[in-house]
């Protein structure tokens, strides 16, 4: 199988499956480590869909897992014989389509009572292909952006655990089609709308981002309207950093976070390293710039080298 995404919810699962017996074929994402738990080839790639035919030939049992992953799968990819891809979503189909950041934001405003994660085949729409299953948890009267985001976060990865052997078997199918439902999407364009909901009651709960303002950065910057102009935008922490704990995180969300992923401090240290990826027969030697200002940017470039090479431990 293969692995497409970012951050500790991607790792997770690549170790999770290893440690399962799985096989894991290769990972795509942006950084090396991500493959290393279960020692399989990587991909750097920022357009996943360019390398369809190298995933058909990688893969050794049509399985794509996406996890926190913001590449949107397109054709060729997507009618590739053999390739069943699956993406785990932080939120509920088809009622919280898009970004998990904005749709988090906008169920608290819009009162949902309910948040969970979805495991769901990719058509060629956005979060639109038929659901495998659901993890549900209820969203409290008080509950505010970050916890609804980490125990989203959370029901992602058990869904993963809880679905991977039937996935693994063959044995999972849709129990019914995304769109059954009210439906919405929320994506960039939705925040133009926050302006209007400043003074809604849950605003302040709702806008409670927590260790995830730094990792954020469309939601820092639709909400500095509201703040002071003179103060610069919040830039990512250095690797290592752990946010004070805010407010209502119960003791075990003292971690540290990176994107939508949580990140424990062990796995925060090891991304430190600079890497290289390999491919089949190609490193692919990453540089990080000394400043991502809360982005995440890389320049590459490539050599041969025999396959038998691996990143160093």
């Amino acid at each position: 199988m293969i692995f497409v995404g970012e951050g500790a919810l991607l790792r997770r699962a690549v170790t999770h499956a290893a440690t399962r017996g799985h096989p894991v074929d290769l990972v795509c994402s942006a950084d090396p480590l991500d493959a290393a738990a279960a020692d399989a080839p990587h991909l750097a790639a920022a357009d996943v869909n360019a390398h369809a035919d190298a995933l058909a030939r990688a893969c050794t049992d049509g399985i794509v897992w996406s996890l926190n992953n913001r590449r949107i799968f397109r054709e060729p990819l997507l009618r590739t014989d053999g390739l069943r891809i699956l993406n785990i979503h932080n939120g509920l189909l088809p009622r919280h389509r898009g970004l998990p950041s904005v749709a988090v934001l906008f169920a608290l405003l819009n009162g949902d009572t309910e948040y969970g994660a979805t495991v769901h085949e990719v058509d060629a729409g956005i979060d639109t292909g038929p659901v495998l299953a659901e993890h549900r948890f209820p969203i409290g009267p008080e509950d505010r952006f970050h916890q609804v985001m980490l125990r989203g976060i959370r029901a992602c990865h058990a869904l993963f655990e809880q679905t991977l052997p039937a996935v693994a078997a063959g044995t999972a199918h849709p129990v019914r089609a995304a769109a059954v439902g009210p439906s919405a999407y929320y994506g960039l364009r939705t925040l133009d709308r926050l302006g209007s909901y400043r003074d809604h009651p849950a605003y302040a709960r709702a806008t409670d981002l927590g260790p995830f303002a730094a990792h954020a950065p469309e939601l820092t910057r639709a909400l500095l309207p509201a703040a002071s102009h003179s103060e610069p935008a919040p830039s990512r922490p250095p690797a290592g950093h752990r946010h004070p704990r805010a407010a209502g995180a119960h003791e075990d969300e003292q971690v540290a976070f990176e994107g939508d992923a949580v990140t424990s401090g062990e796995e925060q240290r090891a991304r430190r390293l600079e890497g290289v990826a390999v491919v089949g027969l190609q490193v692919v030697h990453q540089h990080r710039p000394g400043d991502r200002g809360g982005s995440v940017g890389y320049e590459s470039h490539t050599e041969m080298l025999p396959r038998s090479h691996r990143p160093p431990a």
